[in-house]
């Protein structure tokens, strides 16, 4: 590859928009549901997805159903999304977007598999 198309290349990638935003798992069986956020979601469900088939997904309870039910009992969408570009703070960001969805939805106990809020 010579030096152009190489600079080219990375011209083109550094252009790719990027969006951050939270997502929810659903467990169609039961209702349950999971909500996280995440930096970048492109292939986010993907990532998951490996994640739980191998075993390694960080909560417990959703990977136990996952591995008890199978990968066709569960549904996954973006709830709210936020081009990466515009953020200074993504952490915070990601925070202050996660809130309000965990107000709502309360995916605690029998409605779902986050833990609540330590007071």
């Amino acid at each position: 590859m010579d030096k152009q198309r190489r600079k080219d290349l990375i011209e083109a990638y550094k252009e790719i928009k990027t969006f951050m935003g939270v997502i929810q798992i659903t467990n169609r069986h039961n209702g349950k549901i999971f909500l996280d956020s995440y930096p970048n979601l492109k292939n986010k469900w993907t990532t998951i997805q490996a994640q739980l088939d191998m075993g390694r997904f960080a909560n417990a309870g959703l990977q136990q159903d996952w591995k008890t039910q199978g990968a066709d009992a569960f549904k996954y969408e973006v709830l709210e999304q936020k081009d990466s570009a515009d953020v200074t703070d993504v952490r915070w960001e990601l925070k202050m977007m996660l809130k309000p969805w965990l107000e709502k939805l309360q995916p605690y106990g029998d409605r779902g598999y986050n833990r609540p809020p330590a007071n």
